[in-house]
């Protein structure tokens, strides 16, 4: 069985920090809105902040975690929140499901065998169901910050459909996201070699330039983006 790689630490540091980037999640957040249905899981749902904010959108939620550690902070963080299931997940797995969607931020890059990873989660939807996924962008941005986390790739169009297409799901859309995210990614994690961590540069970011980006990209989708954005279904 395939465990997510890279340091925990590091990750739930990483984690911690993003959290702060409010506009950037609430983006990211509307883009899977469409696709959740009544009842969708989330596959590595880390501290829960989009599991709390998908959760307004559906009557029954499921988030999970494969860290011992981040799932009891998960189940502690959501124990007030009667309509989130919290559980232990672990991918690839051989559990079937009826989930409305199966919806993963930031989890494919970790797993070695990525396909095996996407069937287990199209085993979890019910057919007609959503897959969506995020995943980092481009090779060429690989940098210790994603080897310290355990990302053993980053993503293009090309190879996102063609991993989700093998595993067995119809891609129905798939597009870069964040043009503007992946030169400053580059420029502080390759060239200046520094965490993605709670910062000036995250809060300046979050707050003067992604709403452009977003304002954007919502007109015309880029050629390039710090993340590519797929949505594929469960063949009926």
């Amino acid at each position: 069985m395939a465990e997510i790689t890279g340091d925990q630490r590091v990750q739930s540091e990483v984690l911690e920090g993003l959290a702060t980037a409010v506009n950037h999640r609430r983006w990211f957040v509307e883009l899977a809105v469409p696709y959740l249905g009544d009842n969708p899981i989330e596959i590595g749902s880390g501290l829960g902040d989009y599991a709390l904010e998908w959760a307004e959108y559906a009557p029954r939620f499921t988030a999970t975690e494969a860290d011992p550690d981040r799932l009891v902070r998960l189940k502690e963080r959501l124990a007030d929140q009667p309509k989130i299931d919290v559980r232990e997940m672990l991918l690839p797995h051989s559990e079937r499901g009826d989930y409305s969607a199966a919806v993963s931020y930031n989890v494919l890059e970790h797993i070695e065998d990525h396909v095996l990873a996407l069937s287990s989660m199209r085993e979890l939807v019910r057919p007609g169901g959503a897959v969506v996924i995020i995943v980092p962008a481009f090779q060429f941005a690989m940098s210790p910050a994603d080897i310290a986390t355990g990302h053993v790739r980053r993503y293009t169009k090309k190879t996102l459909a063609a991993a989700m297409t093998e595993a067995g799901l119809t891609v129905e859309k798939i597009h870069y996201a964040n043009a503007l995210g992946l030169l400053g990614y580059f420029m502080a994690t390759k060239v200046f070699r520094l965490m993605p961590k709670e910062g000036p540069m995250v809060k300046i970011y979050d707050t003067l330039v992604l709403p452009a980006t977003k304002t954007v990209e919502q007109v015309a989708r880029p050629p390039f983006g710090q993340s590519v954005f797929a949505v594929a279904r469960v063949p009926a």
